[in-house]
C-alpha cells in the first residue's frame, strides 16, 4: 500500500511537473488510479513555485510577480497551457459537440487559443503582483493553497466527471473512485475550516470551486471532460485561487 502511494506521488510529479523525480514501471498506473495523490503533488509544486514570493518587501513587486510566474512554469511546465489553448478554440466555435471537439484537435492556433492563454498568463502575473503586496509568509501560503486547491478540484473531477471520448481524460475518470479522494479531501477541508477566514483558506476554496467552471462547460458543450479540460481547469483554478486569496487579504 505504501509503495503504491509512493509510486502514485512519483507518477504525479513526473507527469504534472518538470521535477527530475525519476520514473518506475507502474507509477503511471498508480497515479491515474489514485486521485488522492493530486493534492500532495500540489503541495510540492506549489511550495517550489512560491519561493520567489519570499522576496516580497525586499525586491520590487513587479520583479517578485515575474519571478513567481517564471517559477510556476519552470516547475509545472507549459503543457497545461495547451489545454487552455484547445479549450479556448472550442469555446469560440459555433456548432455542435463534434465541431467543438474537432476544434480542440485542430493543430492550427486560433484566436480563441491566443486570447485564452493570454488571459490565463496575464491573470497569473497580476495575481502574483497582488501577492507581492502581502507579507512574505502570507503570500507563500496563498500560492501554495491555490495549487493544492486546484489539484483537489482535479481529483474531484476525476472521481465524479465523465469522459467525452477516449484519451487522457478517460484514463483518469474510469479509474478514479470516491474512496480514492475522500481521505485527502476531508483532511484538506478540515484544515481549511480551522484556519478560516485566513486568505490561504479562501484561496484553496476558490481554486476548488473554479474547477467547476470548465467542468460545467465541458459537460454541456463537449459531452464530458478530456485531458485538455483537466489541463485548462488546473490553470484556471490556480489563477482564481491566487486572486481569491489576495482579495481576502485586502478585505481582512
Amino acid at each position: 500500500m505504501i509503495g503504491r502511494w509512493i509510486g502514485a506521488v512519483r507518477g504525479g510529479l513526473g507527469f504534472l511537473t518538470r521535477l527530475p523525480v525519476g520514473y518506475e514501471d507502474g507509477d503511471w498506473e498508480a497515479f491515474r488510479s489514485t486521485p488522492a495523490a493530486l493534492p500532495i503533488v500540489g503541495l510540492v509544486a506549489g511550495s517550489l513555485a512560491a519561493i520567489p514570493l519570499l522576496g516580497t518587501g525586499t525586491l520590487p513587486a513587479v520583479t517578485v510577480a515575474f519571478g513567481y510566474v517564471l517559477a510556476v512554469y519552470a516547475v509545472t511546465g507549459i503543457h497545461h497551457l495547451d489545454g487552455v489553448a484547445d479549450l479556448g478554440d472550442a469555446v469560440v466555435v459555433h456548432g455542435d459537440v463534434e465541431r467543438r471537439r474537432d476544434a480542440m484537435k485542430d493543430t492550427t492556433t486560433g484566436v480563441g487559443a491566443v486570447l485564452s492563454v493570454a488571459l490565463v498568463v496575464s491573470g497569473l502575473a497580476l495575481g502574483g503582483l497582488g501577492l507581492a503586496g502581502l507579507p512574505a509568509l502570507a503570500a507563500v501560503a496563498v500560492a501554495v493553497a491555490a495549487e493544492i486547491g486546484a489539484k483537489l478540484g482535479l481529483a474531484g473531477m476525476a472521481c465524479f466527471g465523465r469522459a467525452s471520448r477516449d484519451g487522457m481524460g478517460k484514463q483518469f475518470v474510469e479509474n478514479a473512485t470516491l474512496r480514492g479522494v475522500l481521505p485527502p479531501a476531508v483532511v484538506v477541508l478540515a484544515g481549511t475550516t480551522i484556519v478560516w477566514p485566513h486568505p490561504a483558506a479562501v484561496a484553496l476554496c476558490g481554486a476548488v470551486v473554479a474547477v467547476s467552471l470548465p467542468w460545467y462547460w465541458a459537460n454541456r458543450y463537449l459531452d464530458g471532460v478530456s485531458g485538455d479540460v483537466f489541463g485548462a481547469a488546473n490553470e484556471i483554478a490556480r489563477v482564481v485561487g491566487v486572486h481569491a486569496g489576495v482579495i481576502a487579504w485586502t478585505l481582512s
